[in-house]
């Protein structure tokens, strides 16, 4: 029987479980791009549509399901996405060319945004200061662990069962998470809850110049580790010539550099404010971006595992400045932070897009064009998070 759960506090499992079931959809498609490649008979270059295409319904269904929360509440609105979620996965099981399979993939993506805009919203509606941050750290390292379980379970999948089976792995997981969610998910909105207009809220947004820093710093990270995804599946099974099931084991060590990022923020924000700690994550970004292009260009016989360290060295650096830009983005939108967060994350994740369709225009074939591609990135981003700081000690 189901248990009344109209004044619970959500459980942190089921949070973490909540936002981090869309990156797993994600990142469990990495291996099978090249297999898609082969059996649709197209590019490497349209394959990696299927990823760009992601991030544009997921920038649309975070406004969507971000506004519809305010109207309905925060459980309604995530048991409405789940419920898409689960269609868009049956879609792209039964998808025989691309065009099906990016509208597919489209719809899976805008059911799955339901989980990062409503799980963000319960977490700065209930918590702040250095509390907020701490457990944004905290949600943070779990959720690194997203990275390692999508391409092993896909890697795996695709390559004992067919990328096919993916799609059945997808399919069992939105219904479970449905069944959880439904079981366990409280209503969280205050109940005398005044919904403003959305058009003034927009308004005051688009005069807010540090919030659109942060748009840039979130969706470049973000950028940056999904044109990882898009990317690294042609370096590794086509340069390095591993399978897709080797490749899959990769996702630990993003997982390793995510959980070392976050807890090292985590650690440090007691001590340091946390607008420097984003300024040292993306310069510690950058030395990896450098590192991985100087790799690039090395001996073949020595480039794996320097490339595996240096990749390492980049996603450390994006683990460390991720939670705090993430907590601090929407402190001057508290009081409309649902409505806020929505408009919010429908620009950074069109941003995440933006990058992750560069990723493959840009992709030439060469090692060198990821790393080469990270930098231009992330020097526009340390601009940005110099300039966030200046800002603060000015104030």
């Amino acid at each position: 029987m189901k248990k009344n759960i109209d004044k619970q506090t959500p459980h942190v499992l089921l949070l973490i479980i909540l936002v981090g079931f869309p990156q797993i959809s994600e990142t469990i498609f990495s291996p099978s791009l090249p297999a898609i490649s082969s059996a649709f008979h197209i590019s490497m270059s349209q394959v990696q549509l299927t990823m760009s295409i992601y991030f544009i319904a997921f920038a649309i269904g975070v406004l969507f399901f971000g506004r519809l929360s305010d109207y309905i509440g925060r459980r309604k609105a995530l048991l409405l996405g789940v419920a898409f979620y689960f269609v868009g996965n049956m879609l792209c099981f039964f998808a025989k060319d691309l065009s099906f399979l990016l509208v597919a993939r489209f719809i899976q993506a805008f059911g799955a945004s339901v989980g990062s805009v409503i799980t963000q919203t319960i977490l700065r509606e209930a918590f702040t200061g250095v509390k907020r941050h701490q457990l944004f750290a905290q949600i943070s390292a779990a959720l690194a662990f997203t990275p390692a379980i999508g391409p092993l379970i896909g890697g795996f999948t695709d390559y004992y069962l067919g990328f096919k089976m993916m799609f059945i792995v997808l399919i069992v997981m939105s219904v479970s998470i449905f069944v959880y969610a439904y079981l366990r998910l409280p209503e969280t909105a205050p109940q005398q809850q005044t919904i403003q207009p959305l058009t003034p809220i927009m308004k005051r947004m688009a005069t807010n110049t540090r919030l659109w820093h942060y748009a840039l710093l979130i969706g470049g990270i973000n950028g940056i580790l999904f044109s990882y995804y898009a990317e690294a599946p042609f370096i590794f099974t086509q340069y390095f010539t591993l399978t897709s099931a080797q490749f899959g084991f990769l996702g630990i060590i993003v997982a390793l550099a995510s959980i070392t990022g976050a807890l090292l923020s985590k650690r440090l924000v007691s001590h340091i404010m946390p607008e420097k700690i984003i300024v040292l994550g993306i310069i510690i970004m950058l030395v990896g971006s450098i590192l991985t292009l100087v790799t690039a260009m090395m001996p073949a016989i020595i480039q794996l595992w320097l490339m595996i360290g240096s990749l390492f060295i980049v996603l450390l650096g994006n683990g460390m400045a991720l939670p705090n830009c993430l907590s601090l983005a929407l402190n001057d939108f508290q009081d409309v932070v649902a409505s806020a967060g929505a408009v919010f994350s429908l620009v950074y994740y069109l941003l995440v897009s933006l990058i992750t369709y560069g990723m493959s225009v840009w992709h030439d074939g060469t090692l060198t064009a990821m790393p080469y591609y990270f930098l231009c990135i992330g020097i526009v981003m340390l601009i940005a998070s110099i300039r966030i700081l200046q800002r603060h000690t000015t104030q």
